[in-house]
């Protein structure tokens, strides 16, 4: 809360979520991961080629949040929300675990 105080411009409270990149051998590899971790909940997962044939397979959750909670150094929130965002926060962490 004392650096939302202080701040001056736009804060943004945003939690990251779990992201995994796997470096394949072959496309059939990529295939059986990406299967397996849109099975486990992975759903944002996917699979890039790249221009040298280079196979990347990414293990991505949709756990992700990102609010406003000021706005040219004007809070926007209340103190009890902050509170709420950072339990949802710890929330998804263990999600992710």
């Amino acid at each position: 809360m004392a650096a939302l105080e202080k701040a001056t411009g736009d804060v943004v409270f945003k939690f990251e979520p779990f992201v995994l990149h796997v470096l394949c051998q072959e496309l059939q590899d990529a295939q059986l991961l990406h299967s397996a971790a849109v099975d486990s909940g992975f759903r944002n997962s996917g699979i890039t080629v790249g221009r040298g044939g280079k196979i990347m397979m990414a293990v991505r959750s949709t756990h992700c949040l990102e609010v406003p909670l000021s706005h040219k150094g004007k809070l926007m929130v209340s103190e009890e929300y902050i509170e709420f965002l950072i339990h949802v926060a710890n929330r998804k962490m263990e999600e992710n675990t």
